[in-house]
């Protein structure tokens, strides 16, 4: 999709009036398609998300292939969630996995998770882990929705399968200091920094050290995140009262 490339590439509002162009001209799953792509990556208030739904519902009345109808159906489920309407988007969702869009169960699982039931949740994404085979992803998304034991299996599985994802280093490291196991908590986080040094990763390593009375050690994290957002004010105040514990001690 040429529109398509075009938006991706950082040119919105030629990629938008080729879109509206297009549907002037014949209409097409394509250009509605695009247009509410386009308008969907911004804050949306009611009203447009109410334009962003017309347009996905006239591009799934155009003629088009599963794979970009089941795309359709997706970001049409993900509108009507943001707008609380959980029941037209499971319909959605339900439409989607209907021919065979597998990414659907995720956002099924989304909706059963805000309706509080949350053993549906599971079993959905358990449902696409046996589609999307080893899908780190999927184990990751699936522990929101169980025990913390199974979270942690979960965890584990996204990390075997892909050591590059942060989150699970976060989660576990999160559980180690809940258990007071402070040492295996900061190894957790120095791990994920050691390939990916996320800010607030980086961030909440300075706050295990200050936890754990480690002054000198925040102070240096702390300066480290400051690098990456001078700006971070969590940082700054985590760094501004570590200084103000510093001097006191003196």
């Amino acid at each position: 999709m040429k529109d398509g490339f075009l938006y991706d590439t950082g040119h919105r509002e030629e990629a938008l009036s080729r879109a509206e162009k297009s549907i002037s001209i014949q209409r097409s799953f394509e250009a509605f398609f695009l247009k509410a792509y386009t308008l969907a990556d911004t804050n949306l208030d009611p009203e447009s998300s109410s334009t962003v739904i017309q347009l996905l519902e006239e591009a799934l009345r155009c003629p088009s292939d599963g794979l970009r109808k089941g795309q359709a159906l997706n970001n049409l489920g993900s509108i009507y969630v943001d707008c609380g309407k959980l029941d037209q988007a499971a319909d959605c969702y339900m439409n989607a996995l209907n021919i065979k869009h597998t990414r659907a169960h995720q956002g099924l699982a989304r909706v059963y998770h805000i309706k509080n039931q949350r053993k549906a949740a599971f079993d959905e994404m358990t449902k696409l882990i046996e589609k999307a085979h080893c899908s780190a992803s999927a184990y990751e998304k699936r522990s929101e929705y169980c025990d913390r034991e199974k979270a942690k299996d979960d965890l584990n599985m996204a990390t075997l399968l892909d050591p590059l994802r942060t989150y699970p280093y976060r989660y576990r490291a999160a559980v180690l200091m809940d258990d007071q196991k402070e040492a295996e908590a900061l190894e957790e986080l120095t791990k994920a920094i050691a390939f990916k040094p996320e800010l607030q990763m980086i961030h909440l390593r300075a706050a295990f050290h200050e936890s754990m009375g480690d002054r000198t050690s925040a102070l240096q994290d702390c300066e480290a995140a400051l690098c990456l957002d001078p700006n971070h004010s969590d940082t700054l105040d985590l760094y501004n009262r570590t200084q103000d514990q510093a001097t006191r001690s003196i």
